[in-house]
């Protein structure tokens, strides 16, 4: 199963218009860079799932397995309703109780202590913590209903597996730096809302940051779509395999 795909992905595109940057394609083969992530260890186990048989090669399946995999389905879409809800029942867009409430501005601080990002970053990784949370026990069900299925359906799952485990220092190193381009984004558009009110002649008002069309409000609204592409992102690689799983199934009707 490959791993999360960060280049092309909604994440990287929704990033790229928030920092006008375009990514750069590789020029590296998928393999030569596959090689620079996995250690030694890594790879004999890679090499292991790639090259292990599954048991039971022509055993029919213990149940229909169109149902497990829209059983699966079911599971991965509650798991994104929930955490998308998360993201969007912010307690300030849309007021009322939250899981992780959205920063709010303290209107008797100073307007340099106001325009903070930390708790903006705190928020995010908040979410990301979330994600990993609800996230990793699905793919571990998920790989558990291959097994003992067709034995290309099982290697997949080993192979899944032991890339999860693999890369999962690297994706998380990865992740981590898209509250540090959001933070560089808070700052732009703190910057280009303090060239305005200086062109303007405009004293500030934090009251007015939030309202809408303020700076803040535009960033928080990008910030959530971008928490939103985190998410469908994760979510890949547990599509991938349930995608795996129905192909296999529909094969063999």
């Amino acid at each position: 199963m490959s791993r999360t795909h960060i280049n092309g992905s909604g994440l990287v595109r929704a990033l790229g218009g928030l920092t006008a940057a375009d990514v750069p394609a590789s020029k590296q083969s998928f393999a030569d860079r596959l090689g620079q992530w996995l250690g030694f260890a890594d790879a004999l186990t890679l090499y292991s799932a790639l090259n292990a048989g599954t048991p039971g090669d022509a055993a029919p399946p213990a149940m229909p397995v169109s149902q497990d995999a829209a059983a699966l389905r079911q599971a991965m879409a509650r798991v994104r309703d929930a955490l998308a809800e998360s993201i969007t029942n912010d307690g300030v867009f849309r007021p009322g109780p939250a899981r992780i409430e959205l920063p709010t501005l303290d209107p008797r601080a100073p307007l340099e202590k106001a325009a903070d990002f930390a708790p903006y970053h705190r928020y995010y990784l908040a979410h990301q913590r979330d994600m990993a949370v609800r996230i990793g026990p699905l793919r571990a069900t998920v790989r558990a209903a291959l097994q003992g299925r067709a034995a290309s359906l099982g290697r997949l799952a080993a192979l899944d597996a032991v890339m999860d485990q693999a890369l999962a220092a690297r994706e998380r190193d990865l992740l981590a730096t898209v509250p540090v381009l959001l933070g560089r984004r808070f700052e732009q558009r703190y910057d280009a809302h303090c060239a305005t009110l200086a062109e303007t002649q405009t004293a500030d008002d934090a009251a007015r940051w939030m309202q809408p069309g303020g700076w803040l409000a535009e960033f928080c609204r990008e910030l959530q779509s971008v928490l939103l592409a985190e998410l469908d992102l994760r979510l890949q690689p547990i599509a991938g395999l349930i995608a795996a799983l129905d192909d296999e199934m529909t094969r063999k009707q």
